[in-house]
């Protein structure tokens, strides 16, 4: 099984480490300014992982917090006043923000950060490069997915990829991206019809629509490579609670070529590239 494994723990380890030595070698003094509105569980475990890792490789970091009845606009000023600030050189809003908040909301306050310190790669001029194959932050898990591939040196020129879940996360910026290196995509999502018509033709499917062990043995051809971006928590036959993928990993295990494990596929290069981001390289 393990031959089969694409693990993202030594490919964050060698991102952080090229970051560690980037900031040591051009003694990079950096900080990020991380936004929250409202303290859900989930936001403040990945708030946690980041602050740690920027404390690990001497990044500093600083914590704004907001209640879910804050006005709009004071999060907006704290915004402007991060911008003007030269000692932050990223910002980022933690996702998803409260039922309180609209879209427009919030791509009033993800466009109101800097593009220059738009280091979760939200902003509509970050998200417009990628369009156009111009150099931007890209957000961050999708371009972990790249990294991954790029890692295990998966082709993906003239492959056909299957993206399930097409959200600005992941899903829209991941299939931008790999048209931009050669792949053939296709994007499903919750209105796709007759989806596993489509997953059963793919060469490598990448899945990020949040359904505990959606994906069956019957939606995949053999020798297919599988990237489980989803995490979700289950209480399983043993009342214990345990994470799980979008992908039912031991039902497809026999027919793959390689898989993400969930815990410990694509979740350690999110704030690896994230750090990476923090310190422009």
């Amino acid at each position: 099984m393990e031959e089969k494994l694409l693990k993202g723990a030594p490919v964050a380890d060698k991102i952080t480490e090229e970051v560690k030595e980037y900031i040591q070698k051009n003694n990079i003094k950096t900080a990020l300014a991380i936004i929250l509105v409202d303290e859900r569980p989930d936001s403040l475990t990945y708030i946690r992982l980041k602050r740690k890792k920027c404390e690990e490789l001497g990044i500093r970091s600083f914590l704004f917090t907001f209640t879910r009845d804050n006005p709009v606009q004071h999060i907006l000023d704290l915004i402007d006043e991060l911008n003007d600030n030269n000692a932050v050189n990223g910002i980022i809003v933690q996702l998803p923000l409260p039922n309180t908040f609209t879209d427009e909301d919030e791509y009033k306050i993800l466009n109101r950060i800097s593009p220059e310190k738009d280091v979760d790669g939200f902003h509509e001029v970050n998200m417009g490069k990628l369009m156009l194959n111009k150099d931007a932050f890209i957000p961050c898990t999708a371009e972990g997915c790249y990294e991954l591939i790029k890692h295990y040196k998966i082709d993906l020129h003239g492959k056909h990829v299957v993206i399930i879940g097409s959200s600005k996360v992941v899903g829209l910026p991941l299939s931008i991206l790999l048209l931009h290196k050669g792949a053939t995509v296709t994007m499903c999502n919750v209105n796709t019809r007759n989806i596993k018509d489509i997953t059963v033709k793919a060469d490598i499917l990448i899945s990020a629509c949040g359904v505990a062990s959606l994906i069956k043995k019957d939606w995949i051809k053999n020798n297919i490579v599988i990237i489980d971006v989803g995490i979700n928590h289950i209480i399983d036959a043993n009342d214990k609670e345990r994470i799980v993928g979008d992908v039912d990993f031991h039902d497809v295990l026999d027919k793959v070529k390689y898989i993400t494990p969930v815990p410990g596929g694509v979740g350690p290069l999110t704030v690896a590239t994230l750090m990476k981001h923090v310190a422009r390289i």
